[in-house]
């Protein structure tokens, strides 16, 4: 069978028989699947119909009703192996009106950093370094919470541990027993005091913060750490020693 050429012939190449068989072959062959886009967070991702999400409640000595703040989560490329879980949108709630204004102001301003993307993790440090001017207050286990707003700050940073979106360094197993052999040796050299009369006198009138420390279960007379905010520093050879993180102010 001819074939008619209308076009001037510009190159030519000579197709061999083996040549057929392996184009043959190419195009039985199987095509590899196409890797499916890893979408991150962005503000165009629209929200699903339904959302997975936490809620914790806060009891603070400044409110008389508790506050429940509920953080919901958009879970991307779900079903393979790039799945994340990121925050979307928090929601706060109580009985109290007394401060509904600047709650419901800083719920949509998280909300819109939370669905901007990127690293959100910042949020926490400043909701945490926010101090009321009246004064804090300790938390059960004896947590100093300068404000309402850094209490906040911390339920947001415990979800986003929950998450996996903030890792919270481990103290290493020789630090652990550093602070063991610390608390039990100051517990050792407390009970001694405590037998002589003049230190009963004088641990009278500790005040709240000696309370809050005996519930945190931590020696009396313990001070704030300015680390981990809990009232667990004391006084061992004469270098301030916290108890419950292990920082020392002598290194």
């Amino acid at each position: 069978m001819s074939i008619k050429i209308e076009k001037k012939i510009t190159g030519y190449t000579v197709v061999k028989p083996e040549d057929k068989v392996a184009a043959t072959k190419a195009a039985a062959a199987p095509k590899e699947p196409r890797q499916a886009e890893v979408i991150q967070m962005h503000e165009s991702v629209e929200r699903p119909e339904t959302l997975v999400g936490s809620t914790f409640k806060i009891k603070s000595p400044l409110f008389e009703h508790a506050l429940y703040v509920t953080i919901n989560d958009i879970v991307l490329n779900a079903g393979t192996p790039h799945e994340l879980r990121r925050p979307f949108e928090i929601f706060i709630n109580s009985k109290n009106m007394d401060h509904f204004q600047w709650i419901v102001a800083l719920t949509r301003i998280l909300s819109a950093v939370f669905r901007k993307g990127g690293d959100v993790t910042f949020i926490v440090e400043e909701l945490k370094a926010v101090f009321d001017p009246r004064g804090g207050y300790f938390k059960a286990g004896g947590v100093y919470m300068p404000s309402i707003v850094a209490e906040i700050g911390t339920v947001v940073e415990q979800h986003m541990k929950n998450i996996g979106l903030i890792h919270d360094p481990e103290m290493d197993e020789a630090t652990r027993q550093l602070v063991a052999e610390k608390r039990k040796a100051y517990e050792a050299a407390g009970a001694k005091k405590a037998s002589t009369p003049s230190a009963a006198g004088a641990g009278e009138g500790r005040g709240e913060g000696g309370d809050a420390a005996e519930s945190s279960g931590f020696p009396k007379g313990a001070t704030l750490c300015q680390k981990c905010n809990t009232q667990a520093l004391v006084l061992m050879d004469g270098c301030q020693t916290c108890l419950n993180c292990g920082y020392s102010k002598c290194g």
